[in-house]
């Protein structure tokens, strides 16, 4: 009755933008549930949304069926309570089993559509846990890759792939932070998805 938990296909846009007027998360929401039953926090042609993914990122997001709810989720959220792991294929070998980046995050001044790490005072604090799964050899045109399990401490735009391309490890098809090029025909795109969102229920108490 108050929330619902989507799993996004990749190349799905989450709401309405120049270029993606319809075939949106919001259009499918609105014609799945009517907009009157939808939150509108992030404006109205934003119904039901409470966070979002990257278009070519799949995986699980959070979805409000009203206002009161879609604000708890959203600040559940940015206090950090909400608990986001991510899979993602990154090229190259990790040595350390574990790691922290703690560096944050600003707009590129050459490309606009890029996220960069920054030292400059507007730079937003981010920061990005990862645990090895598995690692993979090198190829003959490859330096090999690495399975990794991020998990989230803040929610910028681009976060994962601009961190893990900051310590030389970008995602595997990412057009935008690396070449984008795949030896792998069935892996094309970006390689992340967004595989779990722990959360207390806020009318049952269950996590």
């Amino acid at each position: 009755d108050d929330l619902l938990v989507i799993n996004k296909q990749p190349g799905l846009i989450c709401h309405p933008s120049p270029g993606h007027p319809g075939g949106t998360l919001s259009n499918a929401l609105i014609h799945h549930y009517g907009r009157e039953n939808l939150a509108h926090i992030q404006g109205d042609d934003r119904p039901g949304t409470v966070h979002r993914l990257d278009g070519d990122t799949s995986g699980l997001m959070l979805c409000a069926k009203n206002d009161e709810v879609g604000y708890i989720l959203q600040d559940e959220i940015r206090r950090r309570n909400v608990d986001r792991k991510y899979l993602c294929l990154v090229h190259g070998n990790i040595a350390s089993d574990t790691g922290l980046i703690d560096a944050p995050i600003f707009r590129s001044d050459k490309n606009r559509t890029r996220m960069q790490v920054s030292d400059k005072p507007q730079a937003r604090s981010s920061v990005t846990t990862f645990n090895v799964l598995e690692r993979f050899e090198s190829g003959l045109k490859d330096n090999g890759f690495t399975l990794v399990e991020c998990k989230l401490y803040s929610g910028r735009t681009h976060q994962i792939r601009v961190h893990m391309a900051s310590i030389g490890h970008p995602l595997l098809g990412d057009t935008l932070y690396s070449s984008g090029r795949s030896p792998f025909k069935h892996l094309q795109g970006q390689t992340l998805h967004a595989k779990t969102i722990g959360f207390v229920h806020l009318k049952s108490g269950e996590y």
